[in-house]
């Protein structure tokens, strides 16, 4: 038990997770998940063959900055507020989404407390910098997104080039793992196939 949620709490959880299982293994960060697992990464590498990263903020330190439109309104806000703004947006379905798929997302909210999605936006307003020490290890990596995600496919792109990954961009958004699965799942077993072949120098 601590005050608050942080990353040596998640990725203790992540840890946990891949140490019942058998390491290594691919590893598939979502969004904040994506951050959490690059940590993880940093510190215990033994433990991944792969690393993917769906649509996970392609920043480190304040990574809301790069977001489309409000990205330079993002600094001046708490994570409170900021956790405030973006539950009104998914509650209002600001971005449109299919009415099952609205519930769910509701539904999921309304089963996480509050001060964790408060303490994750406030993590992700300070990702550690750890992307030269991600690009220095030499396992696969991939970076995958939406066009129409909340960060520029530019940012993307850029990003996987800092750290060594592919990239793969899809005629979607923030969820490609519901929307395009069959891309997805085709550009993910093309990573796990890169840990079959000779070890990288």
């Amino acid at each position: 038990p601590r005050a608050h949620y942080d990353y040596d709490l998640f990725c203790a959880d992540l840890r946990a997770v891949l140490d019942a299982g058998r390491a290594p293994a691919h590893v598939l960060g979502y969004s904040f998940g994506g951050l959490v697992a690059q940590v993880l990464l940093v510190a215990q590498p033994e433990l991944f063959a792969s690393l993917a990263l769906l649509t996970s903020p392609p920043d480190v330190g304040q990574v809301f900055r790069g977001v489309k439109r409000i990205g330079r309104f993002s600094g001046a806000t708490s994570p409170h507020a900021g956790a405030s703004l973006m539950l009104w947006g998914i509650r209002n379905n600001l971005n449109r989404v299919p009415p099952e798929r609205i519930a769910f997302v509701r539904e999921r909210f309304a089963q996480t407390r509050r001060a964790s999605v408060d303490d994750i936006v406030g993590l992700m307003k300070r990702m550690p910098d750890v992307a030269e020490a991600v690009a220095a290890l030499p396992l696969p990596k991939l970076v995958a997104t939406g066009r129409h995600d909340l960060w520029p496919e530019a940012q993307y792109r850029e990003y996987a080039a800092r750290i060594g990954a592919s990239i793969a961009v899809y005629d979607t958004g923030h969820s490609p793992c519901e929307t395009t699965p069959h891309q997805l799942v085709r550009d993910l077993l093309g990573l796990y196939g890169e840990t079959d072949q000779t070890p990288r120098e």
